[in-house]
């Protein structure tokens, strides 16, 4: 029988993930006459190195950018909100919604926050034409920035929190030392990027990101991160308001403010919760679109000669003809079966006791 508990808290995950989409909508045209007005709009810098791409895309020249910040807003809105009412009527209703705590949502909020930040820089810099090739910042100081976040919440986890294992799934937590920080700062880097190559269709990584937040959502709060799930709830309500302009043909593109930030908080959640091996099946157009960019380059290097059409992979099925809107979908489809896969394994290990060799 379900205890009054559970009840109470599945109501606060879909109260905040409900007040986090009607936040964002009412914010959206706010914000959209922003980006219009001061014509923060998207550039193309690819014409010499990517003429495909370019191609396929110079219809999307001067469509605004930074539309993520939608999302990061109003999750910090929200969290702010909250804490601020659980201090001051401490016996209402609406503290009861509050979900900032030490344990469980301070590190995914500070590196979302600071990810978002640089990614905000970044931006800007591409749309003033600043940097190399006018296109922001260089590949290396981007790798270092969001390397010392990872960094940052390497030492937490594995100082404060005393993280110096992963699980491996029906094997059990493997000790790894020292090596966890290392683990650590990939983890958050390739997610982070993976997020960034994956932004560059309508709709296409924010509706990616909602499986793969929902995944993590079930997984947190099985695990009785209770806190942890309403904060991945409230950037999936957002999401969803930000999807309903940003789907085709986008009104708005998420840039790097939005995709860089979120990547990092889906790493730190992966690695939060423990289960970041499982970010194979649930982030697996994060894979797919990461691993055709280094296939790619790697084909260049080697052979002189590309495998795919364009990179990453998304823009290859484009240039063979596809229909954006197709593109799109047939990936969300793509991701939500291997999110639920991730989600069956991370149930099904939890139930039964690990294999043993010895």
């Amino acid at each position: 029988m379900t205890d009054i508990f559970t009840v109470l808290n599945v109501i606060r995950i879909f109260a905040v993930a409900t007040t986090a989409f009607f936040v964002a909508l009412i914010f959206t045209p706010f914000w959209t006459k922003f980006l219009h007005r001061y014509r923060l709009g998207k550039q193309i810098v690819r014409s010499d190195t990517a003429p495909i791409f370019s191609e396929m895309h110079k219809k999307k020249v001067g469509t605004p950018t930074m539309g993520g910040v939608i999302v990061w807003f109003t999750v910090l809105v929200l969290v702010l909100g909250f804490f601020w009412a659980s201090r001051v009527w401490p016996d209402s209703l609406v503290a009861n919604l509050n979900f900032l705590s030490r344990g469980q949502t301070w590190v995914p909020l500070a590196a979302m926050m600071v990810a978002a930040i640089f990614g905000f820089i970044d931006d800007l810099f591409g749309i003033m034409r600043i940097g190399p090739g006018g296109g922001g910042l260089r590949m290396r100081d981007r790798l270092i920035m969001y390397a010392l976040v990872g960094a940052g919440g390497a030492w937490w986890f594995y100082y404060k929190l005393g993280f110096d294992f992963i699980n491996i799934p029906f094997l059990g937590d493997w000790v790894i030392g020292w090596w966890y920080i290392i683990f650590f700062v990939f983890i958050i880097v390739a997610s982070a990027f993976s997020a960034n190559e994956t932004d560059g269709l309508d709709g296409l990584v924010a509706g990616i990101f909602l499986t793969m937040f929902g995944a993590y959502a079930a997984i947190a709060f099985d695990q009785g991160k209770i806190d942890l799930a309403i904060l991945l709830s409230a950037t999936m309500g957002a999401l969803v308001a930000f999807l309903w302009f940003n789907i085709y043909p986008a009104k708005f593109f998420m840039g790097d403010t939005g995709s860089m930030a979120l990547g990092t908080m889906l790493g730190v959640v992966a690695m939060l919760t423990n289960t970041p091996l499982l970010l194979i099946p649930i982030a697996i157009v994060f894979i797919m679109e990461s691993g055709s960019v280094i296939i790619q380059m790697t084909s260049k290097k080697l052979r002189g000669k590309k495998i795919f059409l364009s990179t990453p992979i998304h823009h290859h099925f484009e240039a063979l003809g596809w229909p954006e809107m197709q593109v799109t979908m047939r990936f969300w489809v793509i991701n939500a079966v291997g999110a639920i896969i991730g989600l069956i394994i991370f149930l099904v290990d939890s139930k039964i006791p690990p294999i043993s060799f010895f």
